[in-house]
This record gives C-alpha cells, structure tokens and sequence, in this order.
C-alpha cells in the first residue's frame, strides 16, 4: 500500500489536517533553508568572493545534495526524542493536535528571529518543540515525564551544548595555526570592500587574490553540504512524526519492501539462538524476539501482518535494540555477534520514504536562494570588534564543515548557525581582535532562550488545541 493509498483511507477532515501538517513540515525545512543560509554564505559574500546570487545558488544546490547523500541516522535521534506510541495511544483528534503544535511552534519562533536578524539555531527550535508537546502530554496523561524519551533526550542536549564551544575552539586553534604557517598578510586583515547590502552590479574588482578566493568558495561549499546532510535529516524526522501521527500502522514497519520482512524474520530467529547461549539475557529481550519471530512466521511482507500487529512488532524490535545496544549484562562477544541482526531488524523500522527525502531536499535547497541579507551583515561585522577577514572567513568554515559532518557520523543533531557563529568568534579572538559584547549576549540570549521559548510555545499551542479537541 503507497502512502496516497493510506491517506486516502483517512476521514476527509483528518486527511485534510494531515496536508495542512505536511505543507507546514515542508514550510519548516523551506524556512531553515533560509534561516540559515547565511551560515555557509556569509564568508564567501561578504568578501567578495562570489556574487551573492552565485552564492546561494551554489549553496542551494549542496544543500539539496547534502539532503540526498546524509542518510537518515539523525533523522532517528529526533523521532526518538518523542515516544511515538504516544501518538497512537492518543485519540486522533489529540494526536493531530500535538504534531501542529510543535510544526507551528517551530516555524513561529523561527521566523521571528530571522527577522530579527538573530543567527538562532533552526535545530534548537525543532528540538524544543518536541520536548514542549512530548511534557506537555506527558503531564496532561497523568504521565509525568514519561512523555519524553529522556536518555535520547540527554545524548541530543549535550551535542547542542557542546558543538559550539568545540567550533570555537577548532577555529581559534586552526587560525592560530595558519597565521604561523600562511604568512600572507591579506588572509587576516578585513577585506577593503566588503558586501554591504548594495547592489552586486557595483561589485569593485579588487576580490580576494584567486587561491582565497577558492578557499572561501571551498568551505561555502562544505558547510552548505554538511548542513544539508544534518539539517535535512531533522526535516525527515519532523516529518516522519507527522506520518507516524496520522498512520501509525502503515509507518510501523517498511511494508514498501516486502523483502524486509524475511530478512527480519530470520535476523530474530538468529538473535534469538545467539542470546540463548548467554545467561545473561533477560526475558524482556526473549519476548520481544518472540514477538517478531511469531508475528513474521511465513509473512512474504510486512503488509500481511495485521495493522495493530506491526506496531507491535515494531515496539519489539526498538526495545530489543535499545536493550542489547550497549547493555552491560550481554557480553561483548554476545554484542559482537548480535549487531548485524540488530541492524537488520532497525533497517525494518528506521526507514525514510524516497519522496520525504526528494521533498525536504527541495524545500532545504528552494528556501537556501533567499533571506540571507539579514543574518550575513551580523555574522560578518557585529560579532568580532572588526570586520570579518578572510582567513576567519575560511577557518571557521572549515571547523563547521567537518563538526558537522562528523555529527552526523555520530548520528547527533547538531546547531550549523550556532557552531559557525561561536567558530567566527573564536577566529576573532585569535586574531585579536575581541569581540563586540553587546552583539554576543544577544546571540547567547537567544541561544539560551530557543529551547526554552520553542518548548514553552508548543506546549501552550498543545494546551490550547486540547480545548477544541477535547
């Protein structure tokens, strides 16, 4: 069954929400595309080394491929802050609530500090308003915390926190090091005719020498690759929320490729006479392997399994991988032997549909072309006490290039404005030139205030959506 199918199978008022809620996913990761555009851009403009509409089109275009060639391992970290049976537990009028409260908190509260001009961290955003809408039902069921799943929660928050001070640190560290080897003196003075807003026709001729120039173009390049790669995943998972909430059983398991289901199938059975051998297991990992060995037995695909059933199968075989993850009871030769079962089963569960991906890649690289004004000229001139130089410009995007990339290797959800910013700041100061105080507590006052703000507001929008639903 495709997913028109599944839709269509819907009541036209929920069907009608469900499009609302994808327009407004897909506007979120549009609104991203330009929010934090001019993370990558902002060098690469601002000295001159490209035209601004060369520029984004360049950074739209990686931003598209990055989307493609990520993968979806961050996608997970975000559909895992939530527990999703929380939505199929839930009435669908008070699901459908919770999945627009946190897409209308995201986009809210992302708008409002573009306009600003305030680089605030889409990722943070996102974030939040899931944390907001997952205590919020928690407490509203009589749950408490369990509306969150906090040890997914804790490994996200520390990469948010972290990223930055490791981007300032890389970037004060690699510029050190390239003023002691690049003795060339216009890498570190600030460019005579910087980008101001004007017109690119009035572009003067004296850009970078061509070796700088390119350098720039290079980590243009790089960051507007790795943000889409990382930043495109959390649009997946966003979006895969909005699935799961309105067709929960059909975005169970992957019944698009009905060859998983054996696969699975005998991955269980595998994991199941590994673990026998290790008296260390518990019964909680023997039922859940029972559950998906029973439920799968002579299934040609996961759409033969009954609706409810493939829900539960799908709970099983997530508790079984959290459970033998890095389980201190198994040992390690147990852990060894069970990973390629463990991943094969998760590939049945933890799967994008190919046009979520298409989509999100559209929107990221379509929403990448415009709104870089008003973020570029704060990056650029209001964070450091001079103007940002070429060298800087080069330093910091290349530490926010591979930070980023190399959370996404890690499968962490990481702040691509917040890392650049804090990386450009840490150029200035090993350049010496300090930065400007009041420009820097705004900056942090909006990053300490995102989480907070983003969960606040979903979970009032949540609260208030409850009285109309009951």
């Amino acid at each position: 069954m495709s997913f028109w199918d599944a839709a269509s199978s819907l009541p036209p008022v929920s069907l009608a929400f469900l499009a609302v809620a994808l327009v407004i996913a897909f506007g979120f990761e549009f609104i991203n595309g330009f929010h934090d555009t001019a993370n990558a851009v902002t060098a690469v403009i601002y000295t001159r080394s490209l035209r601004p509409t060369s520029a984004v089109l360049l950074s739209g275009v990686l931003n598209f491929v990055g989307v493609l060639a990520g993968g979806t391992a961050v996608a997970f970290s975000i559909v895992h802050l939530l527990p999703v049976e929380l939505l199929v537990e839930e009435a669908g009028g008070q699901a459908l609530v919770t999945v627009l409260s946190l897409l209308l908190a995201g986009v809210i509260w992302n708008l409002g500090t573009w306009y600003l001009g305030l680089p605030v961290s889409s990722s943070h955003t996102l974030i939040g308003a899931i944390l907001g809408v997952g205590l919020a039902n928690g407490l509203l069921a009589g749950k408490g915390e369990a509306g969150l799943n906090w040890a997914a929660v804790g490994k996200v928050l520390t990469a948010l926190i972290v990223s930055p001070a490791v981007g300032f640190g890389l970037a004060f560290a690699l510029l050190w090091l390239m003023k002691r080897v690049i003795r060339d003196p216009r890498l570190y003075e600030p460019p005579a005719h910087p980008w101001a807003g004007d017109d690119p026709a009035a572009d003067p001729a004296d850009r970078p020498p061509g070796w700088i120039r390119w350098a720039l173009v290079g980590t243009c390049g790089g960051v507007s690759f790795a943000h889409g790669s990382n930043d495109g995943q959390k649009g997946m998972g966003l979006i895969l929320l909005v699935l799961i909430g309105f067709l929960p059983f059909h975005y169970a398991t992957d019944v698009a490729h009905p060859e998983k289901a054996a696969a699975t199938y005998a991955a269980a059975v595998a994991a199941r006479e590994v673990l026998a051998a290790d008296p260390a297991r518990t019964p909680e990992m023997d039922y859940d392997l029972d559950i998906v060995v029973r439920e799968l037995d002579g299934k040609a695909s996961f759409a033969e399994v009954p609706p409810e059933w493939r829900w539960a199968v799908r709970q099983a075989i997530y508790r079984f991988g959290e459970a033998t993850d890095e389980s201190v009871r198994l040992s390690a030769d147990t852990r060894r032997r069970l990973a390629p079962y463990r991943r094969t089963m998760q590939d049945a569960i933890e799967f994008v549909p190919l046009w979520v991906v298409a989509g999100v890649a559209v929107a990221l690289g379509v929403g990448t072309t415009v709104g870089y004004k008003r973020i570029v000229v704060t990056v650029a001139e209001k964070i450091g006490k001079t103007r940002l130089t070429y060298g800087q410009g080069a330093a910091a995007g290349a530490v926010t290039a591979v930070t980023v990339l190399g959370a996404g290797v890690l499968r962490l959800p990481v702040s691509t404005t917040h890392i650049l910013s804090s990386g450009v700041a840490g150029t200035m100061a090993a350049n010496g030139a300090g930065v400007q105080k009041g420009m820097v507590k705004k900056i942090a006052l909006a990053w300490l205030l995102t989480l907070p703000a983003s969960m606040a507001l979903s979970a009032l929008l949540l609260v208030v959506g409850r009285q109309f639903v009951g």
